[in-house]
């Protein structure tokens, strides 16, 4: 079941060429066929927790798994972009009611904390498995069968989860019979959705437009009011005083940083070898293939160690590793592409991912009361998941600028007028001249079409290559944060 929802945030990286040339879309849209599953997948996922604790954690995961099937064949059958990304949307809403109960019941099931350290450490292990191995399993997929088999395959493992969690997950529930807090859900969801679309839809009508300004806004105040709600609620969706615990805050910290850094990989570097090396799905996916093995070697050693030394150490090594390996990446991406030597780099970015989820997810769930193991899981995952979202968008527009910055100095140098450049940097970044534009003006430029598109690669690279170190650099501070912070609580004590 985790592997499943998990999967599914990464396995359509490698099927974005494809669906790019079909539906004839641009690197804005493609970024909501990846975000809006992460979007709807976060915002609603505090509310799948905590609906699990009091309605039974076994019959929300049932209802979210019918969801995310749905959703699947929604997608399987889309004619035009606006229905994929509907269809993703859908698939989200479906894995943020399955997935808080995938790990809660694990409180349940190990309450002894080492037996359940390691038990976290098998989770970590599949759902790194899931995240890695999506662009390896996508490029088998599309390469023999298509873009749109990614999704009957996801309708396949879902049903089978489905069927799995049927006979065998037990059924639990908090105990208390308490009001769902309606208020705190709304707020979250309305915060975090426009937050991340402004982020997004920015990079093209611009961050003073109104519109945008107005979303920023408008998530800004719905994020007081959900504190202010959530400080208040009888039973809240998120009960803020767990975030007094340092190891649950310094998790929290890693585990946006580490997602944030994570599709830094995942999506744009697998966007810059299909789109601008016109890498094949299957090459694509033998270059992500041993990252998948060392995210699960990284989670299944994490566990051990996690539970034999706690979860500070591994924590912060893992931080440390993953930060060296995006860093190895971006240089592995410089000049003439080497595949070995590309995968290596990936491969102990991944080693570094798997040790730190471990710990990370270890010490929330082990620092919340088992009757809101659906919360601890949710807010878990929840800043994976608001980590990773705000990666492809803040990211989107680091590589969208430079994309569009370079382009335009290099058409103004090649002569081509001002007033024609938009169409020429749409049909760059979709890889074909936009529908109803009149090829007439573009024809006594057509010699300078191959410098046009080198620039393009170029540029992407420019845009990819500073979106890595920002990644690097985030999960950097990250493991800073944690160290110092968690050193803080330990002179406190004594």
């Amino acid at each position: 079941m985790v592997f499943v929802t998990f999967l599914d945030t990464t396995v359509v990286s490698v099927a974005l060429g494809d669906i790019r040339r079909e539906l004839s879309t641009d690197v804005t849209l493609l970024q909501w066929v990846v975000n809006s599953y992460t979007v709807v997948f976060a915002g609603l996922m505090l509310a799948g927790g905590s609906l699990g604790d009091r309605w039974g954690r076994k019959r929300v995961m049932i209802i979210g798994l019918v969801i995310f099937c749905v959703g699947s064949v929604v997608s399987a059958l889309a004619s035009s972009v606006a229905m994929l990304i509907a269809g993703r949307a859908i698939m989200g809403l479906g894995a943020a009611a399955s997935e808080p109960g995938t790990l809660s019941v694990l409180r349940h099931i190990f309450p002894g904390e080492q037996a359940r350290a390691k038990a976290v450490g098998v989770w970590a292990a599949v759902s790194g498995l899931a995240l890695a191995a999506g662009p390896v399993l996508g490029g088998v997929l599309v390469h023999t069968y298509g873009w749109r088999s990614i999704f009957w395959f996801n309708l396949v493992i879902g049903a089978a989860a489905l069927v799995a969690a049927l006979w065998s997950i037990p059924e639990s529930s908090d105990p208390r019979q308490e009001p769902v807090d309606w208020a705190g859900a709304l707020l979250g969801a309305t915060a975090f959705a426009s937050v991340i679309y402004a982020a997004t839809v920015g990079q093209d009508r611009g961050y003073t437009a109104p519109s945008v300004l107005a979303l920023f806004a408008l998530g800004g105040v719905a994020f007081a009011a959900f504190v202010v709600v959530e400080m208040r609620a009888r039973a809240p969706m998120l009960d803020f005083r767990y975030f007094r615990l340092r190891a649950v805050r310094g998790a929290l910290v890693v585990a946006f940083a580490v997602y944030f850094g994570i599709f830094s990989i995942f999506f744009f570097t697998a966007l810059y070898l299909q789109v601008m090396q016109s890498y094949s799905a299957a090459r694509t996916a033998g270059v992500f293939a041993p990252m998948a093995v060392a995210i699960v070697v990284g989670s299944l050693v994490a566990g051990y160690w996690v539970a034999r030394r706690g979860a500070r150490i591994p924590m912060i090594l893992g931080c440390v590793l993953g930060a060296g390996g995006i860093l190895l990446t971006r240089h592995a991406l410089s000049g003439t592409l080497h595949d070995p030597w590309l995968a290596a780099a990936m491969a102990v970015a991944g080693f570094g991912f798997g040790i730190a989820v471990v710990p990370l997810t270890s010490a929330v769930m082990s620092g919340v009361p088992a009757e809101h193991s659906g919360m601890a899981a949710a807010v878990t995952n929840t800043m994976r998941q608001v980590g990773s979202a705000f990666g492809v968008a803040v990211l989107g527009v680091l590589v969208s600028s430079f994309l569009s910055a370079d382009l335009r100095a290099r058409m103004t140098e090649l002569g081509l007028p001002t007033s024609l450049q938009p169409d020429a940097i749409q049909a760059v970044e979709r890889g074909r001249i936009p529908e109803g534009v009149d090829i007439g003006p573009y024809l006594q430029y057509l010699s300078k079409v191959n410098e046009v598109l080198n620039t393009g690669k170029v540029a992407f690279h420019h845009g990819l290559d500073v979106a890595l170190l920002v990644s690097a650099v985030m999960i950097l501070a990250a493991a800073v944060f944690t160290a110092v912070d968690t050193e803080r609580d330990k002179a406190e004590v004594k």
